[in-house]
């Protein structure tokens, strides 16, 4: 079972001869990297397999260990439904067992697993059987939330049922997976950021992981809206960040939900176009939480379609020029590892 495109847009595909158009040095090839947002999948016409993460981290950063988030990919055939999702897991583990080699240079080395939250308490026998698949990389759940009253059949993923994040059985199984010693992975859309505060308000012992710079949008009504739409978006970042439970990924927009239109270019974006367009998110975001609430995150192969691996991580560290060796160590690597509780020691 693969990703369900039904909504309105696609993830371009990427294109390796296209991408390759666009060759950097690589900056700072000493930093120690956690990539702590990528996904593998089965996806037809697509593949991205642990082989292919491997090509693209090995193309010069120093990336040390990376962090598999669930896509909806390799589900169990039969058994019940909630616990199709465990077979995305066993396909990890599987997947490197059979590499050896990729599992020691610390590809996938934790897992954010799918559990249906709306099973309530319910949802317990799912992350047991997730721990029992992966004991030593399970680290924690998304359940997607995504949906925008003016996208009724979705963006580019299938819209998720209205009001989640209100549910009394959303929440119950939020609290579940908190009182597991698991964080919740949060994939939604800017409009929906209020709702995600009054979680983290409601429930301070979860760990929440915003993705995706909670995902401002920039197509459809949002199109030429941006001013808007990032004065509206920094007034809940700021909001949510007064939540301590809560850590945002600073990635993701190369997505095609946010306005990303780089693919459509003779060539592909430069580390310094991408740094100059990201960088009132990735200031806002550092200054609302923190460094040490903040990471890094490639969001491959989602946004390959857009710009290369080795591009994507110059253009960060680019945004984090400025910064001092402890604010980088942060931003690139000890937040992922104490947010994911990653058996790797801080740097």
């Amino acid at each position: 079972m693969a990703l369900e495109f039904t909504g309105a847009l696609r993830y371009p595909n990427p294109r390796a001869d296209w991408l390759a158009l666009q060759d950097e040095e690589i900056l700072d090839k000493s930093l120690p990297i956690v990539d702590p947002h990528h996904h593998i999948w089965a996806q037809e016409g697509n593949p991205y397999a642990v082989a292919d993460l491997a090509a693209d981290v090995g193309q010069g950063h120093r990336v040390v260990a990376t962090v598999f988030v669930e896509a909806h990919s390799s589900y169990r055939a039969d058994g019940p439904d909630e616990l199709k999702p465990v077979g995305e897991t066993e396909a990890i583990e599987k997947a490197l067992a059979a590499r050896p080699d990729l599992a020691d240079r610390g590809l996938c080395r934790g897992i954010v697993g799918k559990a249906d939250l709306t099973l309530g308490g319910a949802v317990e026998r799912v992350l047991a059987a997730h721990s029992a698949a992966s004991p030593g990389r399970f680290r924690g759940v998304r359940h997607l939330v995504t949906r925008d009253p003016h996208f009724p059949n979705g963006i580019a993923l299938r819209p998720s049922p209205e009001g989640l994040l209100k549910r009394i059985d959303f929440r119950e199984g939020l609290a579940t997976v908190a009182r597991n010693g698991l964080s919740f992975d949060a994939m939604l859309y800017h409009s929906q950021l209020s709702d995600l505060i009054e979680v983290a308000r409601l429930l301070p012992e979860l760990a929440i992981v915003l993705d995706h710079f909670g995902c401002p949008l920039g197509v459809g009504p949002y199109k030429g809206r941006e001013d808007e739409t990032f004065r509206q978006w920094r007034e809940n970042i700021r909001l949510l960040a007064a939540c301590p439970n809560v850590a945002i990924k600073m990635g993701g927009m190369g997505m095609v939900v946010t306005g990303a239109t780089w693919h459509e270019g003779p060539r592909p974006p430069s580390s310094e176009d991408l740094a100059r367009a990201w960088r009132p998110l990735v200031e806002t975001a550092i200054e609302a939480f923190g460094v040490e609430r903040c990471m890094f995150e490639s969001n491959f192969p989602v946004d390959k379609g857009m710009f290369s691996y080795s591009v994507v991580w110059n253009a960060f560290k680019r945004l984090a020029a400025g910064a001092s060796a402890v604010e980088k160590a942060a931003l690139f690597h000890n937040t992922a590892v104490r947010v994911y509780r990653l058996p790797i020691p801080l740097v």
